[in-house]
């Protein structure tokens, strides 16, 4: 089996799992999985992605840059909403000195 007919039956068989495994259907797969295989024999190789260094949404950095001071604080998280008090406990009330 070449390698080609293998990556078509993976193809085929992927597409009748998601699919739901259904009956009756081998003749539709196997041609989505020639095309899908053509497909793909004929898309130009793409080169792999390298690994983002910097978090999602944060703005591009030139090659060589150096991050402006502060400039992960303007992007941080706000802080978080204050605790809501507990009904069944009293809040605390300031004492009144005591007068002379």
């Amino acid at each position: 089996m070449s390698a080609e007919e293998k990556r078509i039956r993976e193809f085929a068989y992927q597409i009748w799992e998601s699919e739901g495994k259904p009956e009756g259907q081998e003749e539709r797969h196997w041609e989505m999985a020639r095309k899908l295989a053509e497909a793909e024999a004929i898309a130009p190789k793409a080169a792999p992605r390298k690994p983002r260094t910097t978090p999602p949404g944060a703005p591009p950095v030139a090659p060589g840059a150096k991050p402006k001071p502060g400039a992960a604080a303007s992007k941080a998280k706000p802080p978080a909403p204050a605790a809501k008090p507990d009904p069944a406990k009293k809040p605390r009330t300031a004492k009144k000195p005591a007068t002379p």
